[in-house]
């Protein structure tokens, strides 16, 4: 076996202790965050038994990071980044913690839990870019592509079990999943503060509004980054049929809380199986046709999502959902984490999960009205459809990335 072989890498990666820590602290985090999101989505449902409050549930988790977006790149790249994902961690835990109490005491009402989600969603503003920020930190640049694999099918796994864990624990108690998920949350923290960087500390810029606002000046500078993470924010927001699957689980398809797990769950494996389709056949030519027709995809299965009436049929739909939206999200990530200079990582970290991470839930917002006002069913289906119609403008507003050959010429374009 060549030393320069893909197991022989990875086992590098893996022997890398801080490397470790960061995966391990890394999983734990999404698995809690999964579990979190059917637990206060099935409750939010049982104590209203209202679409629309499931989407104040995405818009409570939505402003805060809306609102904090350019605060939170300048803590990322001014301060220590293992600090600010312990802290944010930390506060999770806690959050979560407080659930699981009020739970327990019978007090909890729709007013409490969609404040303490939206205290939640503001320190999961600061961790997720400051997270992603940390990586390039952890590993040598030779080792980073192989390390962004490993991490991204790491959390895949975590958010495979994490919904099927979540729905399975909520069954036995909320007061249990919410304790469950606060550990989690909490021994994350406890791991991130072990880890060691190779790098220096970020240093600290002075704060201006140049400096507030250079993630967004980056992105714009560039057509095809800005074509890439604006395509998929529309698909996802637009989308947005997650917030509507408490709904799904419990009227349409009449099943429980393991049935919301397994459709929540469901996305992930698919992209946890494309994802180890892209370890062994990276993407190399047509990036910009392949995205376009991966979002086209996504759009599609949630048209058939909408109308399914079967559950298995919802399940395979939600599979081949989540591995098209991987592919986007394997070619926008690609830009965007190469092509920065670590100076500025947290705030065009910051930036790009304003676009990505708040458009889910945004479009949980946008379903959840829609819903309100037309029923569930069409409100997934003018979404999909909503989905195709972005893909065919952007087609002709971003040219250059749907006719982009490769992420090295696309990077560099």
């Amino acid at each position: 076996m060549s030393i320069n072989s893909p197991k022989s890498d990875t086992m590098l990666l893996i022997h890398n202790q801080s490397f470790g820590m960061y995966m391990a602290a890394r999983v734990s985090s999404t698995l809690a965050f999964q579990m979190l999101a059917v637990a206060v989505g099935w409750q939010i449902y049982a104590l209203t038994g209202s679409v629309f409050y499931l989407g104040l549930v995405g818009l409570a988790q939505f402003l805060p990071m809306f609102l904090l977006t350019l605060v939170v790149g300048h803590v990322a790249d001014r301060y220590d980044r293992r600090w600010v994902v312990q802290i944010c961690q930390l506060i999770q835990g806690l959050g979560t913690v407080f659930l699981a109490v009020g739970s327990y005491m019978n007090w909890l009402n729709k007013e409490s839990i969609l404040a303490i989600v939206f205290l939640l969603g503001a320190a999961r503003s600061f961790e997720g870019p400051t997270t992603q920020a940390l990586l390039p930190s952890l590993v040598s640049q030779e080792e980073f592509p192989r390390a962004v694999a490993l991490s991204t099918a790491s959390s895949q796994i975590a958010s495979i079990i994490g919904p099927a864990l979540g729905g399975l624990l909520y069954a036995a108690g909320s007061t249990i999943v919410y304790t469950t998920i606060g550990v989690l949350f909490l021994g994350a923290s406890l791991l991130i503060s072990r880890i060691q960087m190779n790098s220096v500390s970020a240093k600290r810029e002075p704060v201006s509004l140049q400096s507030l606002f250079a993630g967004i000046v980056f992105i714009r500078s560039r057509p095809i980054i800005l074509g890439a993470v604006s395509l998929d924010l529309f698909a996802v927001l637009l989308g947005g049929a997650t917030a509507l699957l408490p709904v799904y689980a419990k009227t349409i398809l009449a099943t429980g809380p393991w049935g919301l797990g397994l459709l929540r769950t469901a996305p992930a494996i698919g992209a946890l199986l494309m994802s180890a389709v892209l370890t062994q056949k990276p993407l190399r030519h047509h990036v910009g046709r392949i995205m376009f027709t991966a979002v086209t995809i996504f759009g599609l299965a949630t048209i058939i999502f909408a109308v399914s009436r079967s559950f298995v049929l919802s399940l395979i739909t939600m599979i081949i959902l989540g591995g098209a939206d991987v592919i986007s999200v394997v070619i926008r990530g690609s830009l965007v984490q190469l092509e920065t200079p670590d100076e500025m990582r947290g705030r065009v970290s910051a930036v790009n999960s304003m676009f990505i991470g708040t458009s889910n839930q945004l479009g949980e917002f946008e379903s959840g009205l829609t819903a309100a006002w037309l029923g569930a069913v069409p409100a997934v289906l003018i979404g999909g459809m909503g989905t195709i119609i972005v893909v065919i403008l952007w087609i002709k507003l971003f040219p250059a990335l749907a006719h982009a050959d490769t992420l090295e010429q696309t990077i560099h374009a």
